[in-house]
């Protein structure tokens, strides 16, 4: 009898893990830090960048009428000998980036 249990409660904790898991990946947001590898990786198919940095606090923005959560950050390039910083602003479920503006 004292198998039977023992393979009924691994029965049972493998399909509770299962659902759990489940259900955190549909629920889990992008780290701060995979949104900002994703923003680096786009802007680096137009040239090499000098730095970067994120907020860790994601914030609620509006664009085209709709709003977003979403982490702001920056990232430095340097074109012809000067360096150009540019803010943007990533999608908190799925690293996407919302806006880009230049800074001046």
């Amino acid at each position: 009898m004292g198998w039977k249990k023992a393979v009924i409660a691994a029965g049972v904790g493998f399909a509770a893990g299962y659902v759990t898991k489940q259900q955190l990946d549909r629920y889990q947001h992008i780290t701060p830090e995979k949104a900002l590898k994703n923003v680096k990786e786009t802007f680096k198919k137009h040239g090499p960048i000098s730095g970067s940095w994120i907020y860790m606090k994601p914030e609620t923005i509006e664009k085209n009428g709709l709003q977003y959560n979403a982490y702001r950050g920056g990232v430095t390039r340097n074109i012809d000998g000067q360096n150009k910083q540019y803010e943007f602003f990533a999608d908190t479920e799925t690293g996407a980036v919302i806006d880009v503006i230049e800074s001046v």
